[in-house]
């Protein structure tokens, strides 16, 4: 047998024993019901930040997701599949942003290149706000309607932290070290957050019922 291919089917092996293990979190407020839209973030050394395209889509008058976490340096698109148009902004100091009014996808996607909380509203509809959460952290999570997120991560030891809109200070709450050593890890964590019930969203006004009427006929000839 060539001594390459030996070679070769032992790093093949050897690769197979480095598969990621998933991590799965469970975030509960401080009546120990579940918590969603609370970012979950894994920092170590060797865990390299993953990079993929991310969208905040416009629904219903809402941002959808309420928050997303994304590491720095990734393009965000804010596609628009209401029928009305939107007029999407930031001022938070990571990143300052307007997408002038439109409807459909913009030409060109919003990079993120400062970590931080970066709040997002829309000019028109005073209620909508969402977040994008931009983190070093070498893997990131956003907690579902029940509070759960799951991550993967190889073995080794971890700093782990979370973060939520609704924390006081807006800043990360650090959690206990966690290993990985090549099997699941099942994690229930709790932050001191009163529950929240969903904003309404307000009735139109006259001035915004003209408004929309405008715009549609404006685009709708």
């Amino acid at each position: 047998m060539n001594k390459h291919w030996v070679v070769a089917g032992w790093l093949a092996l050897g690769l197979g024993t480095a598969q990621a293990a998933e991590v799965a979190v469970q975030v509960v407020d401080s009546q120990g019901a579940p918590l969603a839209d609370a970012v979950v973030m894994l920092s170590g050394q060797g865990l390299v930040p993953e990079r993929q395209p991310a969208a905040i889509d416009q629904q219903n008058r809402r941002f959808v997701p309420h928050v997303l976490a994304v590491a720095t340096g990734t393009a965000v698109s804010f596609p628009n599949t209401d029928d009305i148009r939107h007029q999407v902004y930031s001022f938070s100091s990571p990143k300052r942003f307007e997408l002038p009014l439109y409807h459909g996808i913009p030409s060109t996607p919003v990079v993120f290149d400062q970590p931080g909380v970066v709040v997002v509203g829309c000019n028109i509809h005073d209620w909508m706000v969402g977040y994008v959460y931009v983190t070093a952290a070498g893997r990131s999570a956003v907690t579902d309607s029940q509070g759960r997120a799951r991550l993967e991560a190889p073995d080794g030891h971890y700093q782990l932290a979370l973060w939520h809109p609704d924390l006081s200070d807006k800043q990360e709450v650090a959690q206990p070290a966690l290993d990985v050593a090549g099997k699941p890890v099942t994690l229930k964590l709790q932050l001191a957050i009163q529950p929240k019930p969903q904003p309404a969203e307000p009735a139109s006004s006259a001035f915004e019922d003209a408004f929309h009427k405008a715009t549609h006929d404006e685009t709708h000839p």
